[in-house]
């Protein structure tokens, strides 16, 4: 391993992951910076009796007049000989850090073979200018930016009150009353069914329930909450899909990568893999092959392979045989 390469933390999502190979030259260790949220960041690691880690934001002017208040999980996994062991520390929750000494974890383990040290970012905020509780830096991206208009206003209203619905949207367990004329204009394929056939007056979308094709007409209205958005995501990538709307389909994918985490990745990875969003399926095989995670879900990954397609199989085999480095 290269002197810069020791002192490399590698990210993707909201996972950061720092690899060390030996401890044995030197009781002390920080490494090079990493970007999360807003900050640069840093690892580091002092070994005595005890393994100590901290994890800090780096010094500078974002850090002292705005402070990380971070919520997160620190892994620890040790490997010496065949024998990998994990440690986990408790959830850390709204815990503001500002100096290299906010966060320390003092760990027993063993101080000779290799090392890989975990950071599972749950959570960052920053104090609110007016006295109100912390907001989180992560909490409105995209879909708020898409609602802020007046005209998008007066079309949400439409879709919640039913002014002048002129066809109806059947979702597996119920209907709600639309606009041909706004479907079209968002999709190309509304538009085309429209145009084919002027006297449609329903549309059928059996496999979205009401709930979540509730969320995807308030999309199209441009009146969606962003708790509504994240819930329905997978729902909302499979209708942007299937009716080609472009920035419905871009939004969800974006927002997909930001937080995979051992509960999801697999599903998100078939649906990355089934509805060719590249970004999100390059994210989940690092964070299972270059950040080691199969190990967590052996069982899930082997139910995986007895199902998934042949190609995604084949992908993720390449993945490994590429880039597997670890222990």
């Amino acid at each position: 391993m290269s002197d810069s390469s020791a002192y490399r933390v590698e990210t993707t999502s909201r996972l950061a992951q720092w690899r060390i190979d030996n401890l044995a030259s030197c009781s002390y260790r920080k490494s090079g910076p990493f970007k999360m949220g807003n900050w640069n960041w840093h690892l580091s690691v002092e070994k005595h009796r005890l393994l100590f880690v901290k994890l800090f934001p780096e010094r500078s002017n974002i850090t002292k007049d705005n402070p990380p208040i971070a919520s997160f999980i620190v892994r620890v996994v040790t490997s010496v000989g065949d024998r990998r062991t994990t440690f986990t520390h408790p959830e850390i929750t709204d815990k503001q850090l500002k100096n290299n000494d906010d966060f320390v974890w003092a760990i027993e383990v063993p101080l000779a073979g290799k090392f890989i040290i975990d950071i599972e970012f749950l959570d960052l905020k920053i104090a609110s200018s007016d006295g109100r509780q912390p907001c989180s830096i992560w909490a409105d991206r995209l879909t708020e930016k898409r609602s802020n208009a007046t005209a998008l206003a007066s079309l949400g209203q439409m879709l919640t009150d039913g002014i002048h619905t002129d066809t109806r949207i059947n979702a597996s367990d119920g209907s709600i009353g639309a606009h041909r004329a706004v479907l079209g204009a968002r999709s190309p394929v509304f538009h085309s069914m429209f145009s084919h056939n002027s006297k449609v007056s329903s549309i059928d979308i059996p496999d979205m329930s009401i709930e979540a094709c509730r969320a995807f007409l308030n999309y199209i209205y441009g009146d969606i909450e962003h708790e509504d958005f994240l819930k329905h995501r997978l729902a909302l990538v499979r209708a942007a899909d299937k009716y080609d709307i472009f920035d419905l389909k871009e939004a969800c994918h974006e927002s997909l990568v930001e937080d995979i985490d051992a509960k999801n990745v697999l599903e998100r990875l078939q649906n990355a893999y089934l509805y060719e969003l590249p970004k999100l399926k390059t994210s989940c095989m690092r964070y299972l092959v270059r950040f080691g995670k199969i190990y967590d879900i052996q069982e899930d990954f082997n139910s995986l392979l007895q199902c998934a397609d042949r190609d995604l199989i084949a992908d993720i085999f390449h993945e490994v045989l590429d880039a597997w480095k670890g222990f």
